[in-house]
């Protein structure tokens, strides 16, 4: 039997490693949330709320941490360079009968 998070308000939908899973899969995957969302039958914002909430579950832990300063020595080549290709929903504007 699978363990729910017992938490105020309305029962979570998917069970703690189903929420570990989609999380890891919207980091592994670099899909949009929307898509991670439909994957696992929950909506967006749930989505969001979820790795939002695995992400400070592992911040709190004190397990898993990011090194303060970059290691040095021979043979690591820090000359990269870093895409930020998040997609961000954006509205359009509404066709008027005005046009300018």
């Amino acid at each position: 039997m699978k363990k729910k998070i017992h938490t105020k308000g309305r029962p979570t939908k998917l069970c703690v490693e189903d929420q570990v899973l989609l999380c890891l899969s919207y980091w592994r995957e670099y899909r949009t949330l929307f898509h991670v969302a439909t994957s696992y039958g929950v909506s967006e914002p749930t989505a969001s709320r979820i790795v939002r909430h695995v992400e400070d579950c592992l911040i709190q832990s004190k397990l898993f941490n990011l090194p303060k300063e970059l290691p040095k020595g021979e043979g690591i080549d820090w000359n990269v360079v870093i895409v930020d290709a998040t997609e961000i929903p954006i509205q359009r504007p509404k066709k008027t009968e005005e046009k300018l």
